[in-house]
């Protein structure tokens, strides 16, 4: 076994051709995961025992003859707000530390199984997801490998730590408003939300963003991600809004778009050194070839608004009955602040018009998407906060450090990120890449191509 870990194609075909056993892979991951999880506090749950007994499991139906699919053997992270048959799912949440295990898979979790993965445990979530820092009442803060004591973003973030750091080759998660391109940006990986629709949300129970959110998994390279999707994408009769894929490649090739729309700045102001690296990385693909059309937005209004008054209403619908008891008292301040906002400040005709919104929104970005193929912008506004605290725009803590993602979950286009540089502190910096509705192979297939252009060989302090 090398370090980094050679792509999942490579590990899975090894498996299946009994090269390496899945017990092997399991093994090295739970030996790396041993060397960097003091520093970096990802996992509530670890199960050595239990993923080395599925493991021999796999390797018994491969020595049997039996095709346990494209993922043979891929030790898997679970962010804990998948169930997987086994481990209780806390949400990071104090009101679910003490539940039962889960008795089923969640459709993600179950697919993943269902293509050879072996699951190791549960990964640190911000409580329900609701923040852009993994930090939870659960297990306290996830820390980024590039330095200890910065966040590695949220809600993913202990998913991510766990990639850039070398300890996993694959794991789940999700994203409801940036939560997968938040820390592939902060922690220098790339990071795919997929069109809403394409990965599976359906289940017993409605999904918690409702049509907001993805979920889905996150990988060390873009070819990962793409090979990894491959167990994922498909028609799921229980997600109401789930799109038809009759096909979907193994593989894409890196292809540079021929132009891009470039927003710099869209409607919020954005720290001086982010600046300055992505206005660098632009300027890297001018010199490729690509032509660069700048706006200063790429819609009217403001979108964020939009998004905060639908996920405010989400919020109270997972958590408005708690009001009054003593679970109340046990949710993040963030969350009750969003409940009483839904409870306060939002009629049902303005839940309404935000979703309108979101139409109206949509046109907007369509009249970019004929002017060129993709659309980028800065992943992130902001510094990469210290662990519990907001990020930072030229110096001052914000809120508003983060406020580029969450549109394309409201309009529910494929949206990633690619880092593209650091900072002079070491911090990676990312490029939010940007697709025409449900065209996710063009974003792969432009990613791939940022991913090989921007190319960087300095890795974090903490690896395994």
């Amino acid at each position: 076994m090398t370090t980094p870990w050679d792509p999942l194609h490579q590990l899975a075909s090894a498996v299946r051709a009994r090269h390496v056993s899945s017990r092997e892979l399991v093994g090295e991951a739970l030996a790396r995961i041993e060397r960097v999880e003091s520093s970096l506090h990802a996992w509530v749950v670890l199960d050595g025992d239990r993923a080395l007994a599925e493991a021999d499991a796999v390797d018994a139906r491969i020595a049997s003859g039996e095709d346990v699919g494209p993922l043979a053997g891929i030790p898997l992270g679970v962010k804990d707000m998948e169930p997987a048959t086994g481990y209780v799912t806390t949400y990071g949440s104090l009101i679910h530390r003490d539940d039962a295990p889960a008795t089923a898979d969640s459709v993600l979790v179950a697919r993943l199984r269902a293509a050879g993965c072996v699951v190791l445990g549960k990964l640190n979530t911000p409580e329900y997801g609701f923040s852009a820092d993994t930090t939870s009442p659960v297990m306290g803060s996830t820390h980024n490998p590039w330095q200890l004591g910065r966040s590695p973003g949220g809600s993913s973030g202990a998913c991510a730590a766990m990639l850039v750091s070398n300890a996993v080759p694959l794991v789940t998660a999700g994203d409801s408003g940036g939560s997968i391109r938040i820390p592939a940006a902060l922690c220098g990986l790339p990071g795919y939300k997929p069109s809403n629709g394409r990965t599976p949300v359906g289940g017993p129970t409605p999904p918690g963003n409702g049509w907001l959110g993805v979920r889905s998994i996150m990988a060390r390279t873009v070819a990962d991600h793409v090979y990894a999707l491959g167990a994922l994408v498909g028609h799921e009769a229980t997600d109401l809004h789930s799109i038809p894929t009759s096909s979907w490649p193994s593989s894409v090739v890196a292809q540079l778009p021929t132009r891009v729309v470039w927003a710099p700045a869209p409607g919020w102001p954005v720290d001086d050194e982010i600046a300055r690296v992505c206005a660098a990385a632009l300027q890297r693909l001018v010199a490729a070839g690509v032509e660069v059309i700048a706006v200063d937005s790429f819609v009217q209004g403001i979108p964020l608004l939009d998004y905060y008054t639908v996920a405010t209403v989400y919020q109270q619908r997972l958590h408005g009955h708690r009001r009054g008891t003593p679970e109340w008292e046990m949710l993040d301040r963030g969350i009750r602040a969003q409940v009483d906002h839904a409870d306060q400040r939002v009629s049902a005709a303005d839940f309404v018009r935000s979703l309108d919104a979101a139409h109206r929104h949509n046109l907007d970005l369509q009249a970019h998407f004929e002017a060129a193929p993709i659309l980028l912008c800065p992943t992130v506004a902001g510094q990469t906060a210290a662990c519990g605290a907001q990020g930072t725009v030229n110096g001052e803590e914000t809120i508003f450090w983060a406020p580029f993602t969450q549109l394309f979950n409201l309009t529910r286009h494929p949206a990633g990120s690619v880092p593209c540089g650091f900072t002079d502190d070491g911090m990676p910096v990312g490029l939010q890449v940007v697709g025409s509705q449900q065209d996710d192979l063009s974003v792969l297939a432009a990613m791939a191509a940022f991913e090989q252009l921007f190319a960087d060989d300095r890795r974090p302090i903490v690896t395994a």
